[in-house]
Protein backbone atom coordinates (compact mmCIF):
# COMPACT_ATOMS: atom_id res chain seq x y z
CA UNK A 1 0.00 0.00 0.00
CA UNK A 2 1.32 3.44 -0.74
CA UNK A 3 2.00 5.82 1.75
CA UNK A 4 -1.03 7.85 2.73
CA UNK A 5 -0.80 11.46 2.61
CA UNK A 6 -1.03 12.83 6.11
CA UNK A 7 -4.76 15.06 5.43
CA UNK A 8 -4.79 15.28 9.41
CA UNK A 9 -1.65 17.63 9.91
CA UNK A 10 -1.87 19.40 6.57
CA UNK A 11 -5.64 20.44 7.48
CA UNK A 12 -5.32 20.86 11.28
CA UNK A 13 -8.55 19.29 10.82
CA UNK A 14 -11.39 21.52 13.95
CA UNK A 15 -14.98 20.82 13.83
CA UNK A 16 -16.05 24.26 12.01
CA UNK A 17 -13.78 23.95 9.74
CA UNK A 18 -15.01 20.72 8.16
CA UNK A 19 -19.13 21.76 9.14
CA UNK A 20 -17.87 25.02 6.35
CA UNK A 21 -16.86 22.15 3.97
CA UNK A 22 -20.21 19.73 4.26
CA UNK A 23 -22.20 23.19 3.86
CA UNK A 24 -20.35 24.44 1.37
CA UNK A 25 -20.77 21.04 -0.67
CA UNK A 26 -23.50 19.47 0.74
CA UNK A 27 -25.22 18.38 -3.11
CA UNK A 28 -22.11 16.89 -4.03
CA UNK A 29 -21.38 15.10 -0.62
CA UNK A 30 -25.41 14.34 0.01
CA UNK A 31 -25.59 11.40 -2.56
CA UNK A 32 -22.94 9.47 -1.06
CA UNK A 33 -24.31 10.04 2.69
CA UNK A 34 -27.38 9.04 1.69
CA UNK A 35 -26.42 5.84 -0.02
CA UNK A 36 -24.19 5.24 2.98
CA UNK A 37 -27.65 5.51 5.10
CA UNK A 38 -29.77 3.86 3.12
CA UNK A 39 -27.76 0.94 2.03
CA UNK A 40 -27.12 0.50 6.20
CA UNK A 41 -30.94 0.29 6.88
CA UNK A 42 -31.43 -1.72 3.83
CA UNK A 43 -29.32 -4.35 4.78
CA UNK A 44 -30.45 -4.36 8.52
CA UNK A 45 -34.09 -5.32 7.40
CA UNK A 46 -33.00 -7.80 5.27
CA UNK A 47 -30.90 -9.69 7.81
CA UNK A 48 -34.12 -10.10 10.18
CA UNK A 49 -36.51 -8.35 8.72
CA UNK A 50 -36.61 -6.46 11.53
CA UNK A 51 -34.12 -3.32 12.31
CA UNK A 52 -34.68 -2.97 15.77
CA UNK A 53 -33.41 -6.69 15.93
CA UNK A 54 -30.65 -6.22 14.19
CA UNK A 55 -30.00 -2.82 16.04
CA UNK A 56 -29.86 -4.69 19.30
CA UNK A 57 -27.63 -7.53 18.20
CA UNK A 58 -24.96 -4.48 17.20
CA UNK A 59 -25.66 -2.99 20.04
CA UNK A 60 -24.36 -5.93 22.38
CA UNK A 61 -20.99 -6.30 20.10
CA UNK A 62 -20.60 -3.10 20.33
CA UNK A 63 -19.68 -3.88 23.65
CA UNK A 64 -16.54 -5.02 22.12
CA UNK A 65 -15.63 -2.34 20.69
CA UNK A 66 -15.88 0.20 23.95
CA UNK A 67 -13.72 -2.43 25.69
CA UNK A 68 -11.11 -2.25 22.97
CA UNK A 69 -11.45 1.65 22.91
CA UNK A 70 -11.49 2.24 26.99
CA UNK A 71 -8.18 -0.36 27.25
CA UNK A 72 -6.35 1.48 24.30
CA UNK A 73 -6.85 -1.75 22.02
CA UNK A 74 -6.31 -1.31 18.31
CA UNK A 75 -7.77 -5.07 16.75
CA UNK A 76 -7.80 -5.11 12.78
CA UNK A 77 -11.13 -6.10 10.57
CA UNK A 78 -9.77 -9.78 9.69
CA UNK A 79 -8.86 -10.38 13.85
CA UNK A 80 -11.91 -8.88 14.84
CA UNK A 81 -14.22 -11.07 12.55
CA UNK A 82 -12.37 -14.09 12.89
CA UNK A 83 -13.88 -17.30 15.01
CA UNK A 84 -15.14 -14.48 17.08
CA UNK A 85 -17.36 -15.70 20.39
CA UNK A 86 -18.81 -12.94 22.24
CA UNK A 87 -19.48 -13.39 26.27
CA UNK A 88 -21.41 -10.74 27.96
CA UNK A 89 -21.91 -11.52 31.76
CA UNK A 90 -24.99 -9.86 32.20
CA UNK A 91 -27.80 -8.29 29.83
CA UNK A 92 -29.10 -5.26 30.84
CA UNK A 93 -32.64 -4.69 29.11
CA UNK A 94 -33.21 -1.76 31.05
CA UNK A 95 -30.11 -0.29 29.81
CA UNK A 96 -30.81 -1.46 25.77
CA UNK A 97 -34.08 0.02 25.87
CA UNK A 98 -33.03 3.27 27.53
CA UNK A 99 -29.99 3.92 25.25
CA UNK A 100 -31.88 2.56 21.70
CA UNK A 101 -35.66 3.92 22.85
CA UNK A 102 -37.18 0.98 22.62
CA UNK A 103 -39.82 -0.45 24.87
CA UNK A 104 -38.29 -3.43 27.49
CA UNK A 105 -40.71 -5.47 26.19
CA UNK A 106 -39.73 -5.05 23.18
CA UNK A 107 -35.96 -5.82 23.97
CA UNK A 108 -37.08 -8.81 25.70
CA UNK A 109 -38.83 -10.19 22.76
CA UNK A 110 -36.68 -9.50 20.31
CA UNK A 111 -33.80 -10.96 22.53
CA UNK A 112 -36.05 -14.08 22.36
CA UNK A 113 -36.20 -14.16 18.73
CA UNK A 114 -32.70 -13.99 18.12
CA UNK A 115 -31.70 -16.51 21.09
CA UNK A 116 -34.13 -18.62 19.19
CA UNK A 117 -32.18 -18.14 15.78
CA UNK A 118 -28.80 -19.54 17.42
CA UNK A 119 -27.61 -16.05 16.67
CA UNK A 120 -27.13 -15.74 20.24
CA UNK A 121 -27.39 -18.14 23.41
CA UNK A 122 -28.22 -17.63 27.48
CA UNK A 123 -26.31 -19.06 30.10
CA UNK A 124 -27.96 -18.53 32.85
CA UNK A 125 -27.40 -14.42 33.40
CA UNK A 126 -25.12 -14.75 30.90
CA UNK A 127 -25.32 -14.02 26.84
CA UNK A 128 -22.82 -16.05 24.29
CA UNK A 129 -22.98 -14.25 21.12
CA UNK A 130 -22.48 -16.84 18.47
CA UNK A 131 -19.84 -15.93 15.66
CA UNK A 132 -22.65 -16.32 13.66
CA UNK A 133 -23.64 -12.86 14.82
CA UNK A 134 -20.17 -11.39 13.56
CA UNK A 135 -20.79 -13.07 10.24
CA UNK A 136 -24.22 -11.43 9.94
CA UNK A 137 -23.07 -7.69 10.98
CA UNK A 138 -19.43 -7.82 8.69
CA UNK A 139 -19.88 -4.69 7.01
CA UNK A 140 -18.79 -5.15 3.86
CA UNK A 141 -21.24 -2.26 1.76
CA UNK A 142 -21.28 -0.18 4.87
CA UNK A 143 -17.15 0.08 4.86
CA UNK A 144 -17.10 0.44 0.52
CA UNK A 145 -19.14 3.24 1.01
CA UNK A 146 -17.60 5.14 4.12
CA UNK A 147 -14.52 4.82 2.31
CA UNK A 148 -15.92 6.16 -0.93
CA UNK A 149 -17.62 9.27 1.02
CA UNK A 150 -14.31 9.71 2.94
CA UNK A 151 -12.26 9.73 -0.58
CA UNK A 152 -14.20 12.16 -2.37
CA UNK A 153 -14.18 14.41 1.12
CA UNK A 154 -10.45 14.27 0.49
CA UNK A 155 -11.10 15.24 -3.38
CA UNK A 156 -12.75 18.27 -2.36
CA UNK A 157 -9.93 19.43 0.17
CA UNK A 158 -7.77 19.50 -2.37
CA UNK A 159 -10.03 21.46 -4.94
CA UNK A 160 -10.52 24.21 -2.34
CA UNK A 161 -6.33 24.17 -1.95
CA UNK A 162 -6.54 23.07 1.52
CA UNK A 163 -4.49 19.79 1.00
CA UNK A 164 -2.52 18.88 -1.91
CA UNK A 165 -3.55 14.92 -1.92
CA UNK A 166 -6.78 13.27 -2.21
CA UNK A 167 -6.83 9.83 -0.90
CA UNK A 168 -8.10 6.45 -2.77
CA UNK A 169 -11.26 4.64 -1.61
CA UNK A 170 -8.94 1.55 -1.57
CA UNK A 171 -6.28 3.63 0.93
CA UNK A 172 -8.96 4.45 2.94
CA UNK A 173 -10.27 0.90 3.14
CA UNK A 174 -7.08 0.10 4.08
CA UNK A 175 -6.60 2.03 6.88
CA UNK A 176 -10.14 1.58 8.82
CA UNK A 177 -9.41 -2.29 8.14
CA UNK A 178 -6.26 -1.95 9.90
CA UNK A 179 -7.69 0.04 12.73
CA UNK A 180 -10.79 -1.30 12.86
CA UNK A 181 -11.84 -1.75 16.10
CA UNK A 182 -11.37 2.39 16.74
CA UNK A 183 -12.88 3.17 13.94
CA UNK A 184 -16.02 0.97 13.73
CA UNK A 185 -16.36 2.42 17.63
CA UNK A 186 -16.56 5.95 16.16
CA UNK A 187 -18.96 4.88 13.16
CA UNK A 188 -21.20 3.08 15.55
CA UNK A 189 -21.29 6.14 17.87
CA UNK A 190 -22.95 7.78 14.91
CA UNK A 191 -25.04 5.24 13.88
CA UNK A 192 -26.94 5.28 16.93
CA UNK A 193 -27.03 8.84 17.38
CA UNK A 194 -28.09 8.75 13.78
CA UNK A 195 -31.01 6.49 14.72
CA UNK A 196 -31.76 8.29 17.95
CA UNK A 197 -32.49 11.52 16.01
CA UNK A 198 -34.49 10.17 13.59
CA UNK A 199 -37.03 7.47 15.17
CA UNK A 200 -37.91 10.57 17.28
CA UNK A 201 -39.15 12.31 14.47
CA UNK A 202 -40.35 9.41 12.15
CA UNK A 203 -41.58 6.77 15.53
CA UNK A 204 -39.88 3.66 14.02
CA UNK A 205 -36.85 2.81 11.70
CA UNK A 206 -38.58 0.97 8.57
CA UNK A 207 -40.34 4.56 8.38
CA UNK A 208 -36.72 6.03 8.30
CA UNK A 209 -35.57 3.53 5.59
CA UNK A 210 -38.43 4.16 3.15
CA UNK A 211 -38.59 8.06 3.97
CA UNK A 212 -34.95 7.88 3.55
CA UNK A 213 -35.27 5.99 0.39
CA UNK A 214 -37.09 8.30 -1.09
CA UNK A 215 -34.94 11.11 -0.28
CA UNK A 216 -32.01 9.40 -1.77
CA UNK A 217 -34.00 9.17 -5.08
CA UNK A 218 -34.25 12.65 -4.91
CA UNK A 219 -30.72 13.45 -4.54
CA UNK A 220 -29.43 11.36 -6.96
CA UNK A 221 -32.06 12.45 -9.59
CA UNK A 222 -29.77 13.85 -12.40
CA UNK A 223 -30.73 17.30 -12.99
CA UNK A 224 -30.61 18.17 -8.77
CA UNK A 225 -27.43 16.15 -8.91
CA UNK A 226 -25.77 18.14 -11.46
CA UNK A 227 -26.31 22.01 -9.49
CA UNK A 228 -23.96 23.60 -6.97
CA UNK A 229 -25.83 23.85 -3.56
CA UNK A 230 -24.85 24.49 -0.24
CA UNK A 231 -27.12 23.16 2.68
CA UNK A 232 -29.34 26.18 2.63
CA UNK A 233 -30.59 26.26 -1.11
CA UNK A 234 -30.47 22.31 -0.97
CA UNK A 235 -33.06 22.23 2.05
CA UNK A 236 -34.83 25.52 -0.11
CA UNK A 237 -34.84 22.49 -3.30
CA UNK A 238 -35.13 19.41 -2.08
CA UNK A 239 -38.79 19.37 -2.16
CA UNK A 240 -38.52 19.93 -6.04
CA UNK A 241 -35.88 17.77 -7.10
CA UNK A 242 -37.21 14.49 -8.03
CA UNK A 243 -39.62 14.92 -11.16
CA UNK A 244 -40.51 11.40 -11.32
CA UNK A 245 -40.80 9.84 -7.97
CA UNK A 246 -41.05 6.21 -6.76
CA UNK A 247 -44.33 3.80 -6.15
CA UNK A 248 -44.94 1.73 -3.20
CA UNK A 249 -43.84 -1.58 -5.35
CA UNK A 250 -40.54 -0.12 -6.21
CA UNK A 251 -39.68 1.18 -2.82
CA UNK A 252 -41.06 -2.52 -1.36
CA UNK A 253 -38.40 -4.12 -3.94
CA UNK A 254 -35.25 -2.14 -3.24
CA UNK A 255 -35.85 -2.21 1.10
CA UNK A 256 -37.43 -5.62 0.68
CA UNK A 257 -40.02 -4.34 3.30
CA UNK A 258 -43.52 -5.81 2.72
CA UNK A 259 -45.53 -4.42 -0.05
CA UNK A 260 -48.33 -3.52 2.36
CA UNK A 261 -45.84 -2.43 5.27
CA UNK A 262 -45.04 0.49 2.62
CA UNK A 263 -48.22 1.55 1.94
CA UNK A 264 -48.91 1.68 5.60
CA UNK A 265 -45.76 3.79 6.21
CA UNK A 266 -45.94 5.97 3.22
CA UNK A 267 -50.10 7.02 4.51
CA UNK A 268 -47.87 7.95 8.02
CA UNK A 269 -45.51 9.97 5.99
CA UNK A 270 -48.09 11.79 3.73
CA UNK A 271 -50.30 12.69 7.14
CA UNK A 272 -47.36 14.27 8.39
CA UNK A 273 -46.47 16.40 4.67
CA UNK A 274 -43.33 15.10 4.53
CA UNK A 275 -43.79 12.94 0.77
CA UNK A 276 -46.55 13.90 -1.98
CA UNK A 277 -48.46 11.04 -3.97
CA UNK A 278 -49.20 11.85 -7.18
CA UNK A 279 -52.10 10.53 -9.41
CA UNK A 280 -49.85 8.22 -10.61
CA UNK A 281 -49.60 6.95 -7.41
CA UNK A 282 -45.56 8.03 -7.53
CA UNK A 283 -44.21 9.21 -4.28
CA UNK A 284 -41.77 11.93 -3.61
CA UNK A 285 -39.92 14.20 -0.95
CA UNK A 286 -42.24 17.41 -0.45
CA UNK A 287 -41.30 18.62 3.06
CA UNK A 288 -43.70 21.24 4.74
CA UNK A 289 -42.46 24.02 6.67
CA UNK A 290 -42.49 23.15 9.66
CA UNK A 291 -41.32 19.46 8.68
CA UNK A 292 -38.28 21.48 6.80
CA UNK A 293 -37.78 23.02 10.09
CA UNK A 294 -37.89 19.70 12.37
CA UNK A 295 -35.82 17.80 9.59
CA UNK A 296 -33.36 21.05 9.34
CA UNK A 297 -32.56 20.69 13.14
CA UNK A 298 -31.78 16.72 12.95
CA UNK A 299 -30.20 17.49 10.13
CA UNK A 300 -27.47 19.89 11.42
CA UNK A 301 -27.14 17.85 14.32
CA UNK A 302 -26.08 14.83 12.34
CA UNK A 303 -23.73 17.25 10.25
CA UNK A 304 -21.95 17.76 13.90
CA UNK A 305 -21.74 14.21 14.57
CA UNK A 306 -20.59 13.26 10.92
CA UNK A 307 -17.85 16.09 11.07
CA UNK A 308 -16.58 14.16 14.06
CA UNK A 309 -16.04 10.84 12.47
CA UNK A 310 -14.61 12.41 9.66
CA UNK A 311 -11.82 13.79 11.54
CA UNK A 312 -11.01 10.63 13.69
CA UNK A 313 -10.64 8.62 11.41
CA UNK A 314 -8.50 11.47 9.16
CA UNK A 315 -6.67 11.37 12.43
CA UNK A 316 -6.01 7.97 12.47
CA UNK A 317 -4.53 8.22 9.41
CA UNK A 318 -2.49 10.55 10.71
CA UNK A 319 -1.30 8.42 13.29
CA UNK A 320 -0.47 5.82 10.49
Amino acid sequence: MKQIPSVYSELNLVDEKVERIIDKNFNKLSPLLYKLLVDWFIGAFSNFKDIEKYLILIYLINTDLIFYRKNGIIVDYETFYKDKILEIPKINLINISKDLKIPKESVRRKIISLEKTGVIKKSGKKIIIDRSAYDTIKPRETLKNISTFLSVFSKILVENKITKNSISSENITSVIKKNFSFCWYQFYKFLFSYVDKLKKQYSDLETVCIGLLILYNAVTHKEFRNKDLNLKKWRSEISNADKVGLNAMSISDISKIPRSTVIRKLKFLQRKNILKISNQKLITINFSDQELKVASKNQNEVIKDLTKLIIRIFNQMNIN
